[in-house]
């Protein structure tokens, strides 16, 4: 049976994209799964690049009236946008569990920060927009920010509530019209949901269209000509695609990538809460997660120990359906990313590193795995795995610690382990990373702090807080003279 889309009849939604309403596309529908079980959940369009098309042609004219939408009047859309989602919270994580294959617990942590992304999103409106400048002349100086236009948001499927939201909500608050691409395993929290609350809250028409679909939609997005920026999170090998085709525009472009991220448990960590950690950052949500621990740096010291108890930890975690079960991981996306976890696990063992736990899989269900002896050049230590796997790596001095975790073209996420803050921060200040959590692992996110990476992990610039005026506006400088002068010409 199919489930009703908070309240929407599936008559209603299943089968259409959002554009101007429920609309049909012009090409095909996607099948939308639990990848738990395979059980249908109902279907939504699959948008073609003539979807794409129409929905920034659409966008780009409903755009102009929005940017000088009475403040006072834009400002509750926000929030009737967030209590709708909070009203219907039950709903919105059952969605979340059974299309995403979340546990219980994370799909809470993902609709309370799709939450406070919105209610962010409110507080821009009245938010100062530019700065009075000194001058030379006898003139009023100013830079504002001004919308873009129209912004394409392309999210991926791990967290594709929060991670559609936060361009989405910010990009809308500054005066944007949005053109939303949800990756096509997770179309319904990823952005039918997000469309039902922006619906519900009484957005105009034609400002955010929702068209879910594969890789032909999300280069007709990126290459329109009426969408002026693009906003996307997902793997490294698409982002450099996208960038290139934005660049070859002279589009705007902000790229959240991948990550290998590197927890460092310095030798003066409590060995118990080390090991909670690791397993935290390496196993929530089955691993898939950008800022995942990627690579877990042990003192000799400890070597020997922390392997005992995370291997314990590991062995004890239960796996299954999380709609259905008390589990703590659920499934992972799709066959495909099983088998490439799988292949990356099994090379590495090959090229000696030592399987202490998991490095199997039941169909989706990937055990919680623990990686030994793992060193550079060894996929384990190279690559993003995105999945529940915690690779470790053992050093002999503090220098060696910075430099292995250094020892990547990716520079997201970090964090470290001590008794003593105090050195922790002098390890903190050499890591080439755009976040990093000092007595915490390497998963971290608030919607008013700015997110981003570098190098491989993105190209440097950030969502959250004072970043999203950077990065859904665009400076303008003015200038005002009480009369125009006479020159010499």
């Amino acid at each position: 049976m199919i489930p009703t889309l908070l309240g929407l009849e599936p008559e209603k939604w299943s089968g259409k994209l959002f554009s101007n309403g429920w609309t049909s596309g012009q090409s095909g529908t996607l099948p939308v799964k639990e990848p738990a079980t395979g059980i249908s959940l109902g279907e939504v369009a699959s948008a073609s690049a003539t979807d794409v098309r129409d929905g920034a042609a659409q966008a780009k004219s409903a755009q102009a009236k929005w940017a000088e939408y009475p403040l006072a009047e834009r400002a509750p859309i926000f929030r009737r946008a967030a209590r709708f989602l909070e009203a219907n919270a039950d709903q919105v994580k059952e969605w979340i569990v059974r299309e995403t294959g979340s546990v219980p617990a994370k799909a809470a942590v993902e609709l309370k920060l799709t939450i406070a992304e919105i209610y962010e999103a409110a507080a821009m409106v009245t938010q100062p927009r530019g700065l009075v400048l000194p001058s030379e002349h006898k003139v009023t100086s100013l830079a504002r920010r001004l919308p873009h236009g129209v912004v394409g948001v392309i999210s991926p499927f791990n967290f594709p509530m929060i991670l559609s939201m936060r361009a989405v909500a910010p990009a809308l608050a500054v005066g944007n019209a949005v053109v939303l691409k949800p990756d096509p395993r997770t179309p319904v929290v990823g952005g039918m949901i997000i469309a039902r609350a922006f619906e519900e809250a009484g957005l105009p028409d034609g400002l955010l269209h929702v068209l879910p679909g594969g890789a032909e939609a999300g280069e007709a997005l990126v290459t329109d000509p009426d969408v002026a920026m693009i906003s996307f999170t997902g793997s490294t090998a698409v982002g450099r695609r996208i960038g290139a085709l934005a660049g070859e525009r002279l589009k705007k472009v902000s790229l959240e990538l991948g990550g290998k991220n590197s927890l460092i448990i310095l030798d003066d960590a409590d060995l118990d809460l080390a090991v909670s950690n690791t397993a935290w950052g390496a196993f929530l949500h089955q691993g898939q997660i950008c800022m995942a621990t990627g690579r877990v740096l042990v003192p000799a010291s400890l070597a020997a120990r922390f392997i005992e108890k995370l291997t314990e930890t590991a062995n004890r975690l239960p796996v299954g359906d999380p709609f259905r079960e008390q589990v703590a991981l659920g499934p992972l996306i799709d066959q495909g990313q099983v088998d490439r976890a799988l292949g990356i696990v099994n090379d590495s063992v090959g090229a000696g590193a030592r399987l202490r736990a998991g490095g199997t899989a039941d169909g989706a269900f990937f055990r919680p795995t623990v990686l030994d002896e793992v060193g550079p050049g060894m996929p384990a230590f190279e690559r993003e795995i995105f999945a529940p796997v915690a690779p470790i790596t053992v050093y002999r001095t503090d220098e060696e610690a910075i430099e292995l975790a250094n020892m990547t073209y990716y520079g997201l996420s970090a964090g470290i382990i001590s008794g003593l803050s105090a050195r922790a921060l002098e390890f903190a200040a050499q890591l080439k990373v755009g976040l990093c959590h000092v007595n915490d692992q390497t998963v971290a996110d608030e919607a008013h702090a700015p997110f981003g990476g570098t190098g491989a992990s993105g190209n440097g610039s950030s969502h959250g807080g004072p970043a999203n005026w950077d990065a859904f506006t665009r400076w303008q400088w003015l200038t005002v003279k009480h009369a125009a002068p006479s020159y010499p010409f």
